[in-house]
């Protein structure tokens, strides 16, 4: 009975096992099939999505159309000397008043945030927009109607990207090109306002008396300036009524660049340059003379102090001096009150240049000084020079060599400076503005051909210095030599009082136990047996 029993159970549950199984796998198959389904959808709308949450939309609601640029490689594109209008041949309007503004500003104006704000060229500009997405071309309708174009024609947006293309190639100055960052998403409006990306652009708006701005703003932020990479603005204009004045080309452009160049630049870091070198040399030469004849705890202290702005940045010096002769320290309160402002002025300049400078100097003087013989000093100091004489007549000409380099480095050290003279005497042309500060002002205001001229006229002039005191340290080199040959051939021993430029009597000399090997005394004559 046991064993009819025991067969039944095991063959309903093998059945359910089955039917189980069945039913799991035609689940799977329909959940797999769902998910599939699934995501085929979210593959197809996705970019449906995307492409209607990129397009912009105008004031009205509608969808700008989206165009491309083609570049035309034959394209003869005539540019003024200014960068300022541009023509393309055979077109019928071309471009004037053009400005790039590579940054805008998120500045409020009286107090009201008006968005991320770049200015544009009049009230009837264009403005072209340029961020990683696309580029939003707005052309007022004033402008459409004028010229009788069709911002839908291929023909206008094509000729008007041609054109835009080169003359934001030519007043680009290194900065990015519309062609590199979106040339295949381009939008035409004649709407002030647009929708984009989260950002609502207007145009057109004059917050201030006669300036005109094209806006970006970015619902719940006071800062829109994502909105757009940079920004170009300018007027299109009948072809017809432009009189484009070509750039020189070879050696005109060459005459008209020194002829417009402000050379001021040039006298000012001369005659700074100068008068710091000058300061800087006595300066140099009698703290090391000065430092040298201490103790080794009062010539750590001063070594530090006189070179520590060697080793501190440029502008913390610069700062330093701000501080120190501004009207807050009782020094530059004193100055102020007895009429002697320094900050911002020419003496500021040339300040910040010995500040910098003084450090070079000192340590190769000091490392000259300290290479000296110290018998021959002693021997000098025995026969009652005193440490005037012997710093004029023995240190000076003994260690002339270094302190020739180290005034050669001090001037290449002021002739460059540039972190200290800004912070602390400013930078006004003509009177501060050195040549290191022309070429950083030069090549941000996009005076590139400028500022390379500055540059390859640093490099000659101190290339010019360095070769001139390098020669002439060649030269008394060689001249020392030649005497030195000269005394051998002649049969002249070289004593340690010949090489220090300076002669003593025999009685002096076999004191201080300088008579040569064979009888000679420092006079050159030889002893006489008593």
């Amino acid at each position: 009975m046991g064993a009819d029993i025991m067969p039944a159970p095991i063959f309903i549950t093998t059945r359910s096992n089955v039917a189980l199984s069945v039913s799991y796998r035609t689940y799977a198959f329909k959940t797999a099939l769902a998910v599939l389904a699934a995501l085929v959808l979210f593959w197809a709308l996705v970019p449906v999505t995307a492409l209607a949450a990129d397009t912009p939309f105008d004031a009205q609601g509608s969808t700008i159309t989206e165009t491309s640029y083609a570049a035309q490689k034959d394209a003869q594109v005539t540019i003024a000397d200014a960068e300022d209008e541009a023509l393309l041949e055979n077109s019928s309007f071309g471009i004037e008043q053009f400005a790039r503004q590579n940054k805008g500003t998120n500045r409020a104006i009286d107090g009201t945030y008006y968005g991320y704000r770049w200015p544009m060229a009049a009230a009837d500009a264009f403005s072209v927009v340029v961020n990683e997405y696309g580029t939003l071309v707005y052309v007022p309708q004033s402008t459409v109607d004028a010229l009788g174009v069709d911002l839908a024609d291929e023909t206008f947006t094509q000729t008007f990207l041609t054109t835009f293309d080169a003359i934001d190639q030519a007043s680009s100055h290194g900065g990015r090109l519309f062609k590199d960052v979106s040339p295949d998403h381009v939008y035409f409006t004649s709407s002030d306002t647009v929708t984009w990306l989260g950002y609502t652009y207007r145009f057109g708006e004059e917050l201030e008396s006669e300036h005109w701005y094209a806006t970006c703003t970015l619902p719940g932020s006071e800062d829109g300036s994502n909105g757009g990479v940079y920004e170009a603005t300018g007027v299109l204009a009948d072809a017809a009524s432009m009189n484009i004045v070509e750039a020189p080309t070879g050696l005109a452009w060459l005459a008209q660049f020194f002829a417009e160049l402000d050379w001021s630049p040039l006298w000012v870091s001369l005659r700074t340059t100068i008068v710091a070198t000058l300061i800087i040399f006595i300066l140099g030469l009698f703290a090391a003379w000065g430092t040298i004849k201490t103790s080794d705890r009062i010539k750590g202290i001063l070594d530090t102090i006189f070179t520590i702005p060697m080793v501190l940045p440029p502008t913390v010096c610069g700062f330093l001096l701000l501080l120190f002769f501004g009207k807050s320290p009782p020094i530059g309160r004193w100055l102020i009150a007895h009429g002697i402002d320094i900050v911002f002025t020419w003496p500021a300049a040339v300040i910040a240049c010995v500040v910098v400078g003084f450090p070079l100097m000192y340590r190769t003087a000091r490392g000259a000084f300290e290479n000296l013989e110290p018998s021959m000093l002693d021997a000098a100091r025995t026969l009652g020079w005193s440490e005037g004489h012997i710093f004029r007549k023995l240190m000076l000409p003994l260690a002339w060599p270094s302190i020739a380099a180290g005034t050669v480095l001090a001037f290449a050290r002021a002739m460059g400076e540039f972190g200290a003279t800004p912070s602390f005497a400013g930078n006004f042309p003509g009177i501060t503005q050195t040549i290191p500060i022309a070429i950083y002002f030069d090549w941000m205001g996009g005076k590139t051909e400028t500022a390379i001229f500055w540059v390859i006229v640093v490099i000659l002039f101190s290339f010019i210095v360095i070769l001139f005191i390098n020669v002439y340290s060649s030269r008394v080199q060689n001249y020392r030599a030649a005497g030195r040959r000269r005394k051998r051939d002649a049969g002249e021993p070289e004593t340690a009082t010949e090489s220090a430029a300076f002669t003593i009597d025999s009685e002096a000399a076999r004191r201080l136990g300088l008579g040569s090997s064979d009888g000679r005394t420092a006079d050159g004559n030889r002893e006489e047996n008593a």
